[in-house]
C-alpha cells in the first residue's frame, strides 16, 4: 500500500539504534525540513479516517515530535501545514515559538485572494509569525493539473515571493509540467520540491517521473526535500534497495547543495519511524560516496540556507 491515494499528505515511534554522533540539541544536529503535528481535538482530519490510515489517527504534539526527534539526532525541525487553514498556520507559529525544536513554519494562505499581501503581513505580525519561513498548498488535491499556472495562482506566488518567503511544492508527477512552468515564470520565487513530487516507487517506475523531475532542478530558483518515499514504497516491504534509483536521480539532478533531509513525521510512521528513515537517507548518501561536508548540506545546511533558519 502506498500513500499517493491520501487527500492531502500508532504505534509509539520505536527506539533508534543509536543517535548520530550529531547529538540533537547540539549546533550540529541533524535539521528535519519537513514534519507535521495535529491535534484531533480542535480541527479534525478527515484524510485520517480512512481503515489504511489508522496507525497515524491519534494526536501527535510538539513533545511527541520532539522525543521522535532526539532520538534520531534531529536538533531543529520545519513544522509544514496539514490542512487549508490560516488558523492552524497561526496555531503552528505560537507552537513554534515555546518549542526547543521547530525553528520554522512552512504555513497555509489562500494564493487566489485578493489580498494575500494583507494576509501574509498579518500572519507575519501574529505570535510567533517571525518563524514564518513559507507556504504551501495541497496542489496534489487540485484536480486541474494546471491549477499552478492559473492566473490567480501566479499572482499570489508573486506576493509569497515579495514578502520575502519560499514556496513549498506539493505536486505529484502528472503536475510536474505546470510546476515547471511556473518555477520559471516566476525566477524571483524561491521554491521548494516536497517529497520529490512522490515517485512510484511502490512499482519501480522511473519515467516519465525522472525526467520532469530533471527538468524541474534546471531551474536554479528550486530545491528538493528528501521526504515522503517510504510511504510511496510498499509501506511494509521496502529497503534502501527500493529508494536508491529515485534517490540517485535527486542526487544527480539537484545536487546536495539543493537537497535537504525532511521526515514527513508523523506520516512516516505507516511505513517506518523517523530514525529508520533517517538512517536509510545516511546509509543511501554514503552509498553515493559524498563526502562529509555534502552529506552536511544535505542534513543540515541547505535547509539552513534555504529556509533561513537561526542557530
Amino acid at each position: 500500500m502506498t500513500a499517493s491515494e491520501i487527500a492531502p499528505e500508532t504505534a509509539p515511534e520505536p527506539a533508534a539504534a543509536a543517535v548520530p554522533a550529531t547529538a540533537a540539541g547540539t549546533s550540529a544536529a541533524r535539521i528535519d525540513a519537513h514534519h507535521h503535528l495535529w491535534d484531533l481535538s480542535r480541527r479534525p482530519q478527515t484524510w485520517l479516517e480512512p481503515p489504511r490510515m489508522a496507525p497515524i489517527h491519534r494526536d501527535f504534539t510538539v513533545a511527541d515530535y520532539a522525543a521522535a526527534a532526539d532520538g534520531a539526532g534531529v536538533g531543529r525541525s520545519v513544522l509544514v501545514q496539514v490542512l487549508p487553514d490560516a488558523d492552524e498556520t497561526r496555531e503552528f507559529l505560537a507552537l513554534a515559538v515555546a518549542s526547543r525544536t521547530v525553528a520554522g513554519v512552512v504555513g497555509w494562505a489562500d494564493l487566489t485572494r485578493p489580498d494575500l499581501a494583507a494576509e501574509l503581513a498579518d500572519l507575519a505580525a501574529s505570535p510567533g509569525g517571525g518563524l514564518l519561513r513559507g507556504i504551501r498548498h495541497l496542489v496534489q488535491g487540485e484536480a486541474d493539473p494546471r491549477w499552478l499556472a492559473r492566473d490567480d495562482v501566479r499572482a499570489g506566488l508573486r506576493e509569497v515571493a515579495a514578502a520575502g518567503l519560499v514556496y513549498d511544492l506539493l505536486v505529484v508527477p502528472h503536475q510536474l509540467p505546470a510546476a515547471i512552468e511556473t518555477v520559471r515564470a516566476l525566477p524571483e520565487l524561491s521554491f521548494v520540491l516536497d517529497h520529490l513530487a512522490k515517485p512510484p516507487v511502490a512499482t519501480g517506475e522511473i519515467e516519465p517521473w525522472a525526467g520532469l523531475v530533471r527538468e524541474l532542478a534546471a531551474e536554479p530558483n528550486v530545491t528538493a526535500k528528501l521526504s515522503g518515499l517510504i510511504t510511496e514504497a510498499v509501506w511494509d516491504d521496502w529497503d534502501a534497495a527500493a529508494l536508491r534509483p529515485y534517490v540517485d536521480v535527486a542526487l544527480d539532478a539537484f545536487g546536495p547543495g539543493r537537497l535537504m533531509f525532511g521526515s514527513d513525521w508523523p506520516v512516516c510512521l505507516l511505513a517506518g519511524s523517523l530514525s529508520r528513515w533517517s538512517e536509510t537517507v545516511s546509509a543511501l548518501l554514503a552509498d553515493a560516496g559524498l563526502p562529509d561536508a555534502e552529506r552536511e548540506a544535505v542534513f543540515r545546511g541547505t535547509a539552513t540556507r534555504v529556509y533561513g533558519l537561526k542557530d
